[in-house]
């Protein structure tokens, strides 16, 4: 008995002799893979802790297994910390895996910082996420930008509108606009801008009494868009319109009142000759009708013969009244004739 329990001692602590080799190697690899990813970030550890990034090691290599890019977040934490933004590594960690661009923000900030513009890290990383580039959204704030209306572009080259009089103005304009942070998120884009200004113009235009008053003072065209509030609802901040340049286009007023007359004159045609139809068509009826008038004073001449027959073999008419009756058919073709002129009479 004694000899089994020495046996079964000795068994299990060649057991526990093997797990605290395994263990030992084990703890072995992993520091050597620890020490080799620390290695791999040495440098950018060594160059965060001299300029007071406060970005461990072990972030580092967190980021290495969180596939993300260490190097964009150390060097952008460093110039946050320089421009005094007061970022952590988390905040930046955080925007960089939902999609944004860390760097461009961290430029927008600091451009934002110096220029005294009231931008905060949230703000800008939704504004980035939204598609939005940040950074042109400081710059544009900052310096004003200039945008043609209409974009030639787009290929079209001119404004065209028609004053009350009918004469067709084109004009070009150049709108002032700055970005405006607060309504940049979800604000309208530069085309709204551009569609806003061109009807403004057109109206403004279509108002005027003539051509010449447009051309005399062109000033009153921006006056008057500008009193509208285009730039409502958008992420700019309308600074002024200037016309650059208005010209004289075609005659539109006398053009639409010649196709209306030419429309007129086709109407009219049309109407005549349904007229001339129509009196046509009652002329052929007024022919037949007397065609067939005529056909029944032939049918009614056809029986004066057989009733004068009738009333000689009745005795109701006798040969002095037959006589008497051709004397006075001769006389009646007699005046006739001479009547229309005729030299010759037939009897």
């Amino acid at each position: 008995m004694p000899v089994n329990l020495l046996m079964l001692a000795e068994g299990e602590g060649f057991q526990w002799q093997y797990i605290g080799w395994a263990i030992l190697v084990v703890a072995i690899v992993v520091l050597l893979a620890f020490v080799l990813l620390a290695f791999r970030f040495i440098g950018l550890w060594v160059q965060a802790y001299t300029s007071n990034a406060e970005v461990s090691i072990f972030e580092l290599i967190g980021m290495y297994f969180r596939k993300v890019d260490a190097r964009v977040i150390v060097l952008s934490k460093i110039r946050a910390v320089k421009a005094g933004l007061g970022l952590t590594t988390n905040d930046l960690e955080t925007h960089y895996l939902a999609g944004g661009r860390v760097p461009n923000v961290i430029t927008a900030l600091i451009a934002a910082d110096r220029a005294r513009i009231n931008l905060g890290y949230k703000t800008s990383c939704a504004i980035d996420l939204a598609g939005r580039d940040v950074l042109e959204a400081v710059h544009t704030s900052v310096n004003p930008k200039v945008i043609d209306c209409p974009d030639a572009a787009r290929g079209k080259g001119s404004i065209d509108a028609v004053a009350k009089d009918g004469i067709q103005l084109k004009a070009k304009a150049r709108v002032t606009v700055r970005t405006n942070i607060e309504r940049l998120i979800g604000g309208a884009t530069e085309e709204t801008i551009i569609a806003r200004v061109g009807e403004g113009i057109v109206t403004a235009i279509g108002s005027a009494d003539n051509y010449k008053a447009v051309l005399e003072n062109p000033d009153t065209i921006s006056k008057r868009v500008l009193e509208k509030g285009l730039d409502a609802g958008t992420a700019f901040e309308i600074l002024s319109i200037d016309i650059a340049d208005v010209d004289v286009g075609e005659n539109v007023g006398a053009k639409l009142q010649a196709d209306q007359a030419e429309a007129d004159k086709r109407r009219f045609q049309a109407e005549a000759e349904k007229r001339a139809a129509l009196a046509r068509a009652r002329e052929a009826e007024m022919v037949a009708l007397v065609q067939e008038n005529r056909a029944k004073v032939v049918e009614a001449e056809a029986q004066v013969p057989q009733a004068m027959a009738e009333a000689f073999r009745k005795g109701y008419l006798g040969v002095m009244d037959y006589y008497r009756l051709k004397n006075v058919q001769a006389d009646t073709t007699m005046r006739e004739s001479i009547g229309k002129g005729e030299g010759d009479v037939k009897l």
